[in-house]
């Protein structure tokens, strides 16, 4: 078993940028991501940093972020941190099971910042944390992603 979670301080592997969706040769199609408004700040092989902001349309009853939402957004992460953008697209690392856990809410107009870490990997399996946090450091959700390693399909 190795251990490959990402350490993001001054890592010249890291890519720093303004990156979407479409930036990512496999989840450029990422639908769900773009509607979010995700972003992707920083990637590296097994590490992810994105943003979101909480709009209205993604509020529940109660006036905050809806969970579904919160967890969209660490899947997102989940998928950067295991699919890295500059590997050769053979493969795909795909979610078998997740969790999540909701810490603190997040009202209309919060800033959200995940960060993904692959971690524990096993032959074609392994784990991914992402924990979202808010622009004021403030914890608002952790997630743990199992995942597994397989051939991936040729779109026509």
């Amino acid at each position: 078993m190795t251990n490959n979670a990402h350490s993001a301080s001054n890592d010249q592997s890291i890519k720093r940028g303004n990156f979407g969706p479409h930036d990512h040769p496999i989840l450029g199609t990422d639908k769900a991501a773009d509607w979010l408004g995700i972003t992707i700040s920083e990637y590296a092989e097994g590490y992810a940093k994105g943003h979101m902001t909480i709009r209205p349309e993604m509020l529940n009853g109660f006036d905050i972020a809806h969970g579904g939402m919160l967890f969209a957004f660490a899947d997102t992460l989940f998928a950067w941190a295991c699919n890295n953008p500059d590997g050769d697209g053979s493969t795909i690392s795909v979610t078998q099971g997740s969790d999540i856990h909701f810490i603190a809410s997040a009202p209309v107009d919060t800033p959200l910042i995940a960060v993904g870490r692959r971690h524990n990997t096993s032959g074609r399996s392994g784990l991914c944390d992402v924990t979202i946090t808010d622009d004021q450091g403030k914890l608002i959700a952790e997630f743990r992603g199992r995942f597994r390693t397989i051939p991936r399909a040729q779109r026509s």
